[in-house]
């Protein structure tokens, strides 16, 4: 299975190096990548109203090992919402963050990470909009739920988001699937040991459809992140079964793949809300992308071969 290894390549300084240097990386990670600054995403994000679709926005970056990193963290979502107010594009996007971005690992981490979180949640709700806050790998998701719980005492609007492949998520999904909450499910693109989760790609699925059953029953406003066609059919059934409307569930997809999926669930009614990543420091998200379906491996492989 090469997922596992691609994961813990991208933890790897010196595989982010090679990556990096590869002649035929920059091809591939525009496939995944929106961009590197606030300019060259909004235009992406304009373009994805004027075709009736959402986004959700994401600055990518993990590795933070300073106070002040993740206060720059902060910054750069607060610039993104100012420039989205500006355009009046408040209603179409959301943003994605990661509590790792916000100083979560470092010493004081929840409580510093719950102080930059903060801010960038009032200027969301400010012009319209929300914050979603991204699973990690396992051992962050205590903090990062009990920060999610914290802030939606203020911003009830706040979602998160749960991992089919993890054993607990099911129990998470049925707290969580109350009046009013805004859940993404995921399968999850970390490595993860067996104790934890599952390994075998049918369990994983498996469990996804009984997590989506979970919140389609709910009260609360599911968001189905999935790029299989299958999940997104069940999706679809198990929410005419739970009486559902179109617009009281959405689907995610992640930019750059299946675009057309994207535009035919929208032409459908659907809401769809496509995942947008822009920034610098692209190398996790890049290789966890990688990760997910060997397709993405094997395109890459010839980028390099091709370019080299």
């Amino acid at each position: 299975m090469l997922g596992p290894v691609i994961l813990a390549a991208s933890r790897s300084d010196r595989m982010r190096r090679f990556v990096s240097a590869a002649p035929g990386t920059k091809q591939v990670v525009d496939r995944f990548i929106a961009g590197e600054t606030v300019d060259e995403v909004v235009p992406i994000v304009e373009d994805a109203a004027d075709q009736g679709l959402e986004v959700t926005l994401d600055v990518v970056g993990e590795d933070i090992t300073t106070p002040a990193q993740a206060e720059a963290a902060r910054d750069a979502y607060l610039e993104l919402i100012e420039r989205l107010s500006a355009l009046d594009l408040g209603t179409r996007a959301e943003m994605s963050v990661k509590l790792s971005m916000f100083g979560q690992a470092l010493e004081g981490g929840h409580e510093l990470a719950l102080a930059n979180v903060r801010p960038v949640v009032e200027a969301a709700a400010a012009i319209g909009t929300t914050v979603t806050l991204d699973a990690e790998d396992h051992t962050t998701l205590d903090s990062m739920f009990a920060i999610h719980e914290e802030l939606r005492k203020e911003f009830p609007q706040t979602g998160c988001v749960i991992q089919s492949y993890l054993f607990r998520t099911e129990d998470d999904a049925r707290r969580l699937a109350a009046a009013g909450s805004r859940v993404r499910i995921v399968k999850g693109a970390y490595k993860e040991p067996a104790s934890v989760a599952y390994q075998d790609k049918a369990e994983i699925d498996k469990a996804y459809v009984r997590i989506t059953r979970i919140l389609m029953e709910g009260e609360g406003y599911p968001m189905i992140g999935s790029h299989d066609p299958r999940l997104i059919a069940i999706a679809q059934e198990l929410g005419r079964q739970a009486g559902r409307k179109l617009d009281e569930y959405e689907f995610q997809m992640l930019y750059g793949i299946r675009s057309d999926e994207h535009i035919r669930l929208a032409a459908e009614g659907h809401r769809m809300r496509v995942y947008t990543a822009y920034g610098t420091d692209w190398y996790g998200y890049f290789m966890r992308r990688l990760a997910e379906k060997p397709a993405n491996l094997l395109f890459f492989g010839r980028s390099i071969l091709t370019k080299g």
